[in-house]
């Protein structure tokens, strides 16, 4: 009951939310819907998209929101999806992502879906999905994203050979500088240094951290924890100890 009342009340929305600031498809998407209810829909899911990184629980109320106003509309379904994949309720991100591709029978998400079975403990379906559009004419940054989920669900399995081999490819240049490279560098370095082949690793991590330049992976650091390890037995930095002496 308390979920259900959530969900029919409308949650206040910021003062400078504008539903001229949704992008011209969503709103393209809108027009389905009576011109007042489109708006109030819309200026939810803006508020959605603004909250979507500093605030996910607030994001997934204006977009459940949004939902209960138009159901049927696929853009509607398509932001609740990925809210709250970002905010990790995983099996909602699924059935809802799962109804925007019967809706509008596209592969744009599949990538993200096969990543909520991973979350889910099931790489098998996972790798069921990835092998389901195989073949597919799928857009090269979702494709490149699926090998990256199927090489991780091949990991959780204990596939750490398998996994690495997945992620090579003509993408996988340390000279590519495309959207998807340093992801792609990253993960390959990471499936690396699972498999126990550390100086490849860290070539790839350095890869990914002069790709990435918009620092949004932890890639110098960890080439740098690699190529340094500490000893096990030193100390960790602010650790106390003397309890040997104390005994």
């Amino acid at each position: 009951m308390a979920l259900a009342r959530e969900l029919l009340e409308a949650p206040e929305l910021p003062e400078d939310i504008d539903f001229a600031d949704l992008d011209e498809e969503a709103r393209r998407d809108l027009r389905t819907l009576p011109r007042g209810l489109a708006e109030t829909v819309g200026k939810h899911l803006v508020a959605a998209g603004g909250l979507i990184d500093t605030d996910p629980e607030a994001a997934l109320v204006h977009a459940r929101y949004a939902k209960t106003k138009a159901s049927r509309v696929p853009i509607v379904r398509e932001a609740l999806g990925l809210v709250s994949y970002h905010a990790g309720h995983w099996a909602e991100a699924l059935s809802e992502l799962r109804a925007v591709r019967r809706m509008t029978r596209t592969d744009q998400h599949v990538a993200v879906i096969a990543d909520a079975e991973r979350a889910l403990g099931r790489p098998e379906r996972a790798l069921d999905l990835a092998k389901e559009v195989a073949g597919r004419p799928l857009p090269r940054e979702v494709e490149v994203e699926l090998r990256i989920v199927a090489a991780g669900a091949r990991r959780d399995l204990g596939q750490l050979d398998a996994a690495v081999v997945s992620l090579q490819g003509d993408d996988l240049d340390p000279a590519k500088r495309d959207p998807w490279s340093a992801r792609l560098f990253y993960a390959y370095a990471d499936n690396l240094a699972a498999a126990g082949r550390r100086e490849e690793a860290v070539r790839w991590f350095l890869a990914a951290a002069e790709a990435d330049t918009d620092e949004q992976t932890d890639a110098g650091e960890r080439a740098e924890e690699l190529a340094n390890p500490k000893p096990a037995d030193e100390p960790v930095e602010g650790q106390d100890d003397s309890s040997d002496e104390q005994a």
